[in-house]
């Protein structure tokens, strides 16, 4: 008898331990921050805020429109900044570096990506009174929160996610994750309070965010305000390489017959 305590007090004494390294580890195992690696000075600008110098790569305009971009858990945005300028000819660009990411100081968190986001949107609605949030992978969540804190003119998620409870809870699912999460990124809470025309685009082969969330997701928001499109045979990174991704980025994918509207 003593013997099965001593393995179930084992056991348990483990089980403590796993539980504590997966707190403590916990941001590293969502946040992947990447330099920097394209772009000129002039496409470049410096953001100010509480605890942290931002970089930004920038297409500047004088125009009325312009286009947030918040990218992925371990993407380098200044990589986007052609294709971007492409697909929205006529805007400024705005592409943010998280903190840690780029040459952005300071370190990575829910809250401190959300303020930074508000603080961005801030700046760039002074300059540009129409805007555009485009939010992938991790992005996704902190452009659902901005969408519901600011007056965004249109919201376009891509792979996006109900919440990341949701997800790590799959992953570990041995594991009281609901409990040990700090960075919950719930999306679902937020998009309720979104009023801005919401595009929600999906790879139809998503390894990494399974089809559940993002379905999940899109009964959050208001009857009217998002649509759900499905672009087939694609992964999670690789939705980019669609010639599908561009007309559905830019609001063309109605008349996108290959795409499925739910």
């Amino acid at each position: 008898m003593r013997i099965v305590i001593g393995v179930i007090l084992a056991a348990l004494a483990l089980y403590v331990v796993a539980c504590v390294g997966l707190f403590l580890a916990q941001r590293s195992l969502i946040y992947f921050p990447q330099p920097r690696r394209f772009g000129t000075p002039d496409s470049l600008i410096k953001l100010p805020v509480d605890g942290a110098v931002l970089d930004v790569s920038v297409r500047l305009d004088t125009g009325p429109r312009a286009l947030i971009y918040l990218g992925g858990n371990a993407e380098d945005v200044s990589a986007s900044l052609p294709f971007l300028g492409e697909t929205f000819p006529g805007q400024a660009l705005y592409l943010l570096h998280y903190r840690g990411y780029g040459g952005s100081t300071g370190k990575p968190t829910e809250a401190a990506l959300f303020a930074d986001a508000l603080a961005l949107f801030d700046m760039v609605q002074a300059r540009h009174p129409q805007v555009t949030v485009i939010g992938r992978s991790l992005g996704s969540g902190v452009a659902v929160h901005l969408a519901s804190m600011r007056p965004v003119d249109r919201l376009v998620l891509v792979t996006p996610y109900d919440s990341i409870v949701g997800i790590a809870e799959l992953q570990f699912p041995w594991f009281p994750v609901t409990l040990l999460l700090r960075d919950t990124f719930e999306s679902g809470v937020y998009a309720a309070r979104v009023n801005a025309p919401t595009t929600l685009i999906v790879a139809g082969n998503d390894e990494m965010i399974p089809r559940a969330s993002s379905e999940l997701l899109m009964t959050r928001f208001q009857p009217g305000v998002a649509r759900y499109i499905n672009v087939p045979d694609t992964g999670h990174n690789a939705i980019s390489d669609s010639p599908l991704y561009g007309p559905g980025l830019a609001g063309e994918t109605l008349r996108q017959p290959a795409l499925k509207a739910y």
